[in-house]
C-alpha cells in the first residue's frame, strides 16, 4: 500500500453538500405517508447512519413490507426536493486544493447509487476525484466501518495513511472503528461536543473553514508527509 498517495475519505451528505435537511424532510413524509408519528428532531440524530438502521431506529418492530414502502417513499419524496441541493461553502475549493497537494480524493459515502448521481452533478468535482463508493458497496454502513474500509481498499491506502472528514457522529464512529482519524464538520447539524465526543480530532463550521486551516489538520500532516 505504500505505494499510493495518502487519501482524503469524504463523506458528500452534509459535508460537502447541504443536504441533511431535505433527508429529514423526506423521511418525515415517508413515516407520515405509512401512519407512523416520528419526531422530526428523532430523525435528524439519525441522519447519515444505515438507512435500514434508521428505519429500525424510528419505527421499531415494524414489518419487511413497510420497511421497503419507507425506503421507496423517502427516495421519491427526496428527489422531488433535489432542486435544493446546494454545495456547502468552500466544498469545491476544499476538494481541489487537497487534489493539489497531492492527495487522493474519495468519496466515501453509503448513499444509494441514485441519489450520488444527483449529489455528484451538484457538487461538480468530479475531475478531482480519486475514488467513490456508495450504499452497493455494503451490506450495513455507518456507523459500521465497512464503508471506510471499502474507501480505504479502493485507494489503496492503509487507514494510517488516510483521514476522513465527515459532519455526523456516525462518520467519526465508523471512521474510529476503521481506526481511521476523523475530522468534523458542523453543516451536518450536530453539535462540537458531540463530534468530538465520536472521535473527531478536529471540527470545523463547513468545509470552507477547514480549508482556511487545513495546515493544522491531519490533511496537512499528510500532504507533509509526501515531501518529507
Amino acid at each position: 500500500m505504500a505505494s499510493a498517495r495518502p487519501a482524503v475519505l469524504f463523506d458528500v451528505d452534509g459535508t460537502l453538500i447541504d443536504s441533511n435537511y431535505l433527508h429529514v424532510y423526506a423521511w418525515l413524509r415517508a413515516f407520515d405517508a405509512e401512519g407512523l408519528r416520528v419526531d422530526g428532531w428523532r430523525i435528524h440524530r439519525c441522519i447519515g447512519m444505515d438507512g435500514t438502521t434508521l428505519m429500525r431506529t424510528l419505527a421499531g418492530d415494524t414489518g419487511q413490507d413497510v420497511l421497503d414502502r419507507l425506503k421507496d417513499r423517502h427516495s421519491a419524496f427526496y428527489k422531488e426536493s433535489a432542486h435544493l441541493l446546494a454545495v456547502l461553502p468552500g466544498a469545491r475549493d476544499l476538494l481541489r486544493r487537497v487534489a493539489d497537494l497531492g492527495l487522493q480524493v474519495v468519496l466515501a459515502t453509503s448513499a444509494p447509487e441514485d441519489e450520488l448521481t444527483m449529489l455528484r452533478e451538484v457538487l461538480d468535482c468530479d475531475a478531482v476525484v480519486s475514488e467513490v463508493t456508495s450504499s452497493q458497496d455494503v451490506d450495513t454502513a455507518k456507523p459500521k466501518p465497512d464503508i471506510v474500509q471499502v474507501a480505504l481498499d479502493r485507494a489503496g491506502v492503509s487507514a494510517d495513511e488516510a483521514v476522513f472528514v465527515g459532519d455526523a457522529v456516525w462518520d467519526c464512529e465508523a471512521a474510529g472503528r476503521a481506526h481511521v482519524p476523523s475530522i468534523g464538520v458542523l453543516s451536518g447539524g450536530v453539535s462540537r461536543g458531540e463530534l468530538r465526543e465520536a472521535g473527531a480530532s478536529d471540527v470545523f463550521e463547513d468545509p470552507g473553514d477547514l480549508l482556511a486551516k487545513l495546515d493544522t489538520t491531519r490533511i496537512g500532516e499528510l500532504a507533509r508527509s509526501l515531501s518529507g
